[in-house]
């Protein structure tokens, strides 16, 4: 990395996550749920510039069979700068140390982002058989 960048392995603060998700347009999610997920991260990586946490990503699953990349987030208006493809980089380099043969390592792209991944080896599930999801929300 270039231009002052230092990627640091290690896991975005509470307030560093919440304003990236917030720079980004991501929905709220509990603190108490940051603050769990964040800790049972199996891999984290930020991106600093100027002592301020630019862009981060995880790796979360079980070690084992499945590992799921996830928040890749850069603020915007650092975007297409390479800083993705650094967090990227480094997320690739875990998953090739960690990641068993035949273990299966997934990721859910935000809309227009699949391109990125792809240069990865990352393929879009059929459409007959797309990925689900659900968002728990409690009243």
């Amino acid at each position: 990395m270039n231009e002052g960048y230092v990627l640091v392995e290690r896991n975005p603060t509470l307030e560093e996550y919440q304003r990236l998700r917030g720079a980004v347009g991501w929905g709220d999610v509990e603190t108490k749920a940051i603050e769990v997920g964040l800790q049972n991260s199996l891999f984290s990586v930020c991106v600093i510039l100027e002592n301020e946490v630019i862009g981060c990503g995880r790796v979360t699953g079980d070690g084992g069979i499945y590992f799921y990349i996830q928040d890749i987030i850069v603020l915007p208006e650092f975007q297409g700068k390479r800083i993705g493809r650094r967090i990227m980089d480094a997320i690739m380099e875990y998953l090739e140390a960690h990641a068993h043969n035949g273990a299966f390592v997934g990721l859910m792209a935000a809309k227009g982002v699949s391109k990125f991944y792809e240069r990865y080896g990352f393929k879009e599930r059929p459409s007959d058989a797309p990925g689900m999801f659900r968002v728990s929300r409690k009243t």
